[in-house]
């Protein structure tokens, strides 16, 4: 164990020493937690240019070394999920600008996915093909519609899981939108929380709902977003989703990675970070309530 360790800081090391987007996150097999820490200062504008020095990590409450770190604009391994029950029928042309605003604004190395889903869920990208970072491919996968039928957001959440069994990057994001709540899913609200969390996964939510609607559910999303260290948006006009999406690529890109030895015992694990830097005001830290430790 101790030399698939050292294995593993070593090639983190040699990645962060090289510059540009192209230098991938490797993923080792060792008991390493990484989390995903957006910084702000107090007008909520990300931080950028901290070192590892600036950052405490709390574990239960007790702190912890922190073994690994990597600053902003890591690629990450990003999924936007799509809904396609028969509502969003007018919000179509909106919803797919919007996603390839995302995609555009974020890192150019990101290897992405797309989820379709109303009462059924499907990938958007042709088999054979888990990732992309080519602009044109993602655009012809974020516009295959299939509109009608309810809402299965949580099954379509349970899809995109297992893209991230073959992800390259350690950093995992999924950014959601869909103007309703769930109603149709086989999976349950605590079912994908667990999920996400012991993926490591930060989500983005974006409900564009009709007040209409009985079927909205805007503290789902909240819940969601906030356990993971994301954020959940509620936008009054379906033309505002577009800036917010790329507001979302900024602060995934603006994100720092750290990492440290997690426990073994199988259980959950609350997690806190506080970060402090001479000069730059009072700064907020943000990120995933926990993990689950691997069991050993």
């Amino acid at each position: 164990m101790r030399l698939r360790v050292l294995l593993f800081a070593f090639i983190w090391a040699t990645a962060a020493r090289h510059e540009g987007p192209q230098t991938p996150t490797i993923r080792a097999d060792v008991n390493l937690v990484q989390l995903s820490v957006r910084v702000t200062d107090r007008t909520g504008r990300n931080v950028a240019g901290l070192q590892k020095e600036a950052f405490s990590l709390f574990v239960d409450d007790v702190g912890m070394p922190i073994s690994h770190f990597q600053s902003e604009d890591a690629p990450v391994t990003a999924g936007i999920i799509v809904d396609n029950s028969a509502s969003m029928a007018a919000k179509r042309d909106e919803v797919i600008a919007a996603a390839m605003a995302f995609a555009k604004a974020s890192n150019p190395s990101d290897h992405m996915f797309v989820v379709h889903f109303n009462d059924h869920s499907r990938f958007g990208l042709p088999n054979g093909m888990p990732f992309t970072s080519r602009i044109p491919e993602l655009e012809a996968a974020v516009s295959r519609f299939q509109l009608g039928g309810t809402t299965a957001l949580y099954d379509a959440i349970m899809l995109a899981r297992t893209r991230f069994d073959a992800a390259a990057y350690g950093r995992r994001v999924l950014l959601v939108i869909t103007d309703g709540g769930d109603n149709s899913s086989q999976a349950d609200s605590a079912e994908v929380l667990s999920g996400v969390l012991s993926d490591g996964a930060v989500i983005f939510a974006i409900g564009v709902f009709d007040r209409a609607d009985k079927y909205t559910n805007p503290g789902l999303l909240s819940r969601l977003a906030q356990a993971t260290g994301g954020e959940a948006y509620f936008p009054a006009a379906i033309n505002e989703i577009r800036p917010i999406c790329e507001k979302i690529a900024a602060d995934v890109r603006g994100q720092y990675s750290i990492g440290f030895s997690g426990d073994t015992d199988g259980k959950f694990h609350r997690v806190r970070v506080t970060v402090s830097s001479p000069g730059a005001g009072e700064l907020t830290a943000r990120t995933r309530e926990g993990y689950f430790a691997a069991k050993l």
